[in-house]
């Protein structure tokens, strides 16, 4: 993994295949490459590193091409260089770019060896090149030969694939990882992301799971997983060519917040299939490391120790794993007890954060057993110095209160409590349920976007107001904490966060009717031990505005509270739903008073000094 465009044209395809390479960076990848037909021969051009390696290597030895297929890759099987870039080829002819993990590839590269197969990579994509070739010589066209390829492959997938001898087409399959057909005028093109093909067109076919599609300039033919031709919708993108344009939003802030379910989604996919998360999705050989994981210590700042505080939660009674979670700057200023077979976690939008940096190399001399990172640009210092690295693929996040960034960092932390639990031997049945949980939850944050006019109305009860309480129990406390820096951040109103079994012992002296109580209500076993803490508040007269569950057995009587209600239901979707609300009150709250809402006043994006 981690991008794929490919294209079929009546013109040089390089430049726009190198285009959509561009616009694919923010995924995360550690090496880039291309391959083209041009005078009866595929020439190819590889290197590890960025994209704009590749353009210093194509300045220098230019290649011109109709038809090619380009990837950026993030290692899983072998390491980042140029061998095992992508395109793979088999014996000058045949050349594929493969996002996913095929994991049968072992069985495969011993069949190929024998019948004479030689591999110059230590990749799982190299098989799939092969294998093609080996179905070509006994006869089959390249279209066929895709197809007979795929159904022998176990795993997730999606490739695109040429022949040498098959100038103008470009063959497609998809299981289990996205692929996307842009269709523009005597021209075609394959993506796993519509963000690689939104400067060249923006009519869009999705390819439905198992589709196989062959592309040419003139034509798109679409085999569904049940071997009869298939049609699928033409949509047209409203996605913008440039991704960091507010488009038709007032504010950044609300056009990052409405991104949340696509960038949930995109964190999600290719790494989980069939019920299950897929191995190595950390990088090379993180299944060897983390299966020795009995401890985790994460460090963060701000929104990211929030993401991280959540985690603990998960570690803890999903995997049985201790999970200690501190803030980077108090991290780096004490004398740390690391126990034996610790993994060392970061977590940064940027990657560039001073603290989080220093303590990932502060770390380095304490005796963890690596360091990982979970973080959402690619090329940053923490990425490049983590042992192990999940992107988490928000694409760019330009207000400087996080949004996108929190959700799509609880989703990484998701996916790494499911594997730590596998790892350990959880029980199957309990792991496929969670992972469906994990699925629905783009489609939950979906949801959660509907309350947005009604909280904008709520919001007009909090510009007069100097200071705000969040509560939440268990999980919902760290979200609390969130919902009272995103007040704070950009309305400028003094928010602070509690554990609702705390009241009693302080809080509750600040209650009156003019501090409004904020709650967040999940629908499980805390919760009838919220309902009395709320009771606590309204005794005291005060306002409380709650954001529920839907199923949650809750309801305000009087007009002392306003309750909202949204799915919310499961331990790793709760959440990441119940702070969408909180997110959208911070943002109109600031709105009505004023204030700059994407550049709040003292504040940067990436803390890059202590």
């Amino acid at each position: 993994m981690c991008g794929i465009v490919a294209a079929c044209t009546q013109r040089d395809v390089v430049p726009l295949l190198m285009a959509g390479l561009h616009a694919l960076e923010y995924r995360g990848y550690d090496s880039a490459g291309l391959a083209v037909l041009a005078h009866g021969q595929l020439l190819r051009a590889r290197t590890p590193g960025k994209v704009a390696r590749l353009d210093e290597l194509l300045k220098a030895s230019p290649l011109h091409g109709l038809t090619g297929i380009a990837h950026t890759r993030w290692a899983t099987h072998g390491a980042p260089n140029e061998a095992n870039a992508h395109p793979q080829v088999s014996r000058d002819a045949v050349a594929v770019v493969h996002n996913g993990i095929i994991e049968n590839h072992a069985e495969l590269r011993t069949q190929l060896e024998a019948a004479g197969y030689v591999f110059t990579s230590e990749t799982d994509t190299e098989v799939i090149a092969h294998l093609i070739h080996q179905l070509m010589a006994g006869g089959m066209g390249l279209r066929a030969a895709v197809i007979a390829a795929t159904q022998r492959l176990r795993g997730a997938y999606a490739i695109a694939v040429l022949h040498r001898d098959r100038p103008g087409h470009v063959i497609g399959a998809r299981r289990g990882s996205p692929l996307c057909v842009g269709v523009g005028i005597g021209e075609h093109f394959l993506g796993s992301d519509v963000q690689a093909l939104i400067q060249v067109t923006n009519k869009i076919v999705y390819l439905d799971d198992g589709d196989v599609a062959e592309i040419t300039p003139d034509s798109l033919t679409i085999i569904a997983a049940d071997g009869r031709a298939a049609s699928r919708s033409l949509r047209e993108s409203d996605l913008s060519a440039d991704a960091v344009e507010r488009g038709q939003f007032r504010h950044y802030m609300l056009k990052e917040i409405c991104e949340q379910p696509e960038a949930v989604a995109s964190t999600l996919e290719g790494r989980i299939h069939d019920g299950r998360v897929l191995p190595n999705i950390f990088g090379v050989d993180a299944d060897a490391l983390l299966k020795r994981v009995a401890q985790v210590h994460i460090v963060a700042c701000g929104t990211s120790y929030h993401a991280g505080l959540v985690a603990r939660y998960w570690l803890e009674d999903i995997a049985g794993i201790p999970c200690q979670v501190e803030v980077a700057s108090e991290y780096r200023y004490r004398h740390v007890v690391v126990p034996p077979n610790t993994l060392f976690l970061a977590i940064s939008q940027s990657g560039e954060t001073a603290d989080t940096l220093a303590a990932l190399r502060d770390a380095r001399n304490h005796g963890y057993l690596g360091a990982g990172a979970i973080c959402n640009v690619p090329e940053s210092s923490l990425v490049r110095e983590a042992d192990l690295v999940l992107m988490t693929r928000a694409g760019p996040e330009i207000g400087v209160a996080s949004t996108k960034a929190f959700t799509t960092q609880l989703t990484a932390l998701a996916l790494l409590t499911l594997e730590l639990a596998r790892l350990r031997g959880a029980a199957p049945a309990r792991l496929a349920a969670l992972v469906g949980e994990l699925t629905a939850l783009p489609h939950a944050l979906g949801d959660a976007l509907t309350l947005e006019p009604a909280i904008a109305k709520l919001a007009e009860a909090f510009v007069d107001k100097h200071h705000a309480l969040f509560l939440g129990r268990g999980a919902q406390y760290p979200v609390a904490m969130e919902g009272a820096l995103k007040l704070k951040e950009i309305s400028y109103i003094h928010a602070e966060a509690y554990p609702a079994g705390e009241l009693k012992h302080g809080p509750l002296a600040l209650v009156d009717e003019d501090m409004p109580v904020i709650a967040v209500a999940p629908n499980n076993q805390l919760l009838q031990k919220l309902k009395s803490n709320l009771e606590e508040v309204r005794a005291r007269g005060g306002q409380l505005f709650v954001f529920a569950d839907a199923d949650a057995d809750l309801s305000l009587n009087g007009n002392r509270g306003q309750l909202l209600k949204v799915r919310s239901d499961g331990i790793l979707v709760a959440p990441a739903v119940l702070t969408l609300p909180l997110q959208l009150l911070a943002y109109h709250v600031a709105v009505l008073r004023g204030t700059d809402v994407d550049q709040p006043r003292n504040l940067a994006k990436s803390v890059t000094v202590e």
